[in-house]
């Protein structure tokens, strides 16, 4: 089943403890950040509201009790979008109370599928669908068991590093 809009506002929001995403890709491909990207390139300086709707919306969902976290997945050398997560989001992400590390896999896979997805609950998986050049085209519901997507968030926790400490060692 695919969930867009207002389907997908709705399924994201109405999760009840935690929601984890596995980021995979190297590039996103996103109308809205396009000119965000293309600042971050010419060496300008971030807005002070660079992705403050998100922000929010992380605040909003720690406030209430829940969790709200990812492991961004990453090859080196890092591709420039994954430079523009690290230098202009994930910072501001973390400070909005989202749990963020960073699983790199220049030497090992660990067997974890390339690709996006959510975990909701630990019930609820959401495949993000994308084109080679990192354009979204849809996001997906998994129906059925999703024992294996609790396997690889657990095998991708447990192999991960904290933002800090990956920008520690390679930074």
């Amino acid at each position: 089943m695919l969930l867009d809009g207002d389907q997908w506002r709705r399924h994201f929001d109405g999760y009840q403890r935690d929601a984890f995403r596995l980021e995979a890709q190297p590039t996103y491909t996103m109308p809205r950040e396009a000119e965000s990207l293309a600042r971050f390139l010419r060496g300008e300086p971030k807005p002070a509201d660079h992705n403050s709707a998100w922000h929010a919306r992380v605040r909003g969902f720690v406030s209430s009790g829940r969790t709200i976290g990812r492991v961004r997945v990453v090859r080196r050398p890092l591709t420039d979008y994954q430079r523009y997560q690290f230098t202009w989001g994930i910072p501001g992400n973390i400070e909005s109370g989202e749990n963020i590390r960073i699983l790199d896999v220049t030497e090992n896979d660990l067997g974890i599928p390339d690709r996006d997805w959510w975990l909701f609950d630990g019930s609820s998986a959401v495949h993000l669908n994308f084109r080679p050049d990192g354009t979204q085209i849809n996001r997906e519901l998994i129906t059925g068991d999703v024992r294996r997507h609790r396997e690889w968030m657990e095998l991708s926790l447990a192999h991960s590093v904290s933002f800090a400490d990956y920008l520690r060692d390679h930074g």
